[in-house]
């Protein structure tokens, strides 16, 4: 997201990688698949020597390729399962420990059945991880009527499915990103205090609403403070200071938060990530007044 040059899986994917693995700012990073297998050698060895949690994000394949977990249609859902399945490989070749993918669209009509279908898709999936080793997948919630129209959507629907998934994965969870709460219209207290007992993966980003004509609308996850955005340093704040209480965070948690951000127009992506951790420290400075003492963050 950072650079998006390499979201197709091309592209600089080894040069931004060492960027991150350089800066001692982060102890993790998120990737998704790389096509190159060359370069995927590579990566591995630089995440390797750096010591960096790796966590592998199937989202961009499932958008790039329209895969859908919970479509009606048998032989679309099957495509999708293996999509993800495809990732999960890759997953485990570069050493990953968490697995992000999202569901598919929001049907017109027999959402009741999409949920079932969505659910057996995961629990597949979830078998199919277990199959090869010690992956943890995370549903991310997405809109449900602004940018993907997702099914998951709401995160009181995620936690349904998660309450029938974890039957046959205990590991499996939610990812919840900051940048989605303003399109799912929930408030970070809400959204974090419902799926406390199911968040295994947390975002902090932001996202603009304002204009459909802005390059930033809809979940473009633009820079912190962007003109007329959602998410600045308060609103960050409240996030971490939610997840703080919920148990998420916290001194001796190595539980993960991670940025997603992407650069507009022709804003540096450098600039950007830069940028994103000054108001991260901003807003950490902010609940650390609040509460009298700093506690640990991963």
């Amino acid at each position: 997201m950072a650079y998006p040059e390499t979201m197709g899986g091309d592209g600089p994917i080894v040069e931004t990688i060492k960027k991150i693995v350089q800066d001692d700012f982060f102890s993790g990073i998120e990737i998704t698949s790389i096509n190159n297998s060359e370069d995927r050698k590579e990566v591995i060895q630089t995440l390797q020597s750096g010591g960096m949690t790796v966590g592998f994000g199937a989202q961009p394949i499932l958008l790039r390729n329209k895969g859908n977990l919970n479509s009606f249609d048998e032989a679309e859902r099957r495509r999708a399962i293996d999509l993800v399945k495809g990732g999960i490989d890759q997953a485990y070749e570069v050493n990953a420990s968490k697995f992000g993918f999202l569901s598919g669209a929001k049907p017109d009509t027999k959402q009741d059945v999409a949920l079932q279908l969505l659910t057996d898709s995961i629990k597949e999936l979830c078998e199919y991880a277990k199959s090869k080793g010690d992956l943890i997948l995370s549903l991310e919630t997405f809109d449900d009527e602004t940018d993907k129209k997702c099914l998951i959507g709401s995160n009181t629907l995620a936690v349904e499915v998660a309450k029938e998934v974890r039957k046959v994965d205990p590991t499996f969870g939610l990812m919840l990103d900051l940048s989605h709460l303003p399109m799912q219209r929930e408030t970070s207290f809400n959204a974090l205090t419902v799926a406390r007992d199911y968040i295994n993966h947390a975002h902090i980003g932001n996202c603009y609403i304002k204009d459909t004509f802005d390059p930033a609308y809809g979940d473009q996850h633009p820079r912190f403070g962007y003109p007329g955005s959602e998410v600045d340093v308060p609103e960050l704040a409240e996030y971490l200071r939610v997840l703080l209480e919920i148990g998420y965070i916290g001194e001796g948690n190595k539980n993960i938060v991670a940025f997603e951000v992407k650069p507009v127009g022709t804003e540096s992506s450098d600039i950007v990530i830069a940028q994103s951790k000054r108001t991260l420290v901003d807003a950490w400075s902010l609940v650390h007044s609040k509460k009298g003492r700093l506690v640990s963050i991963s």
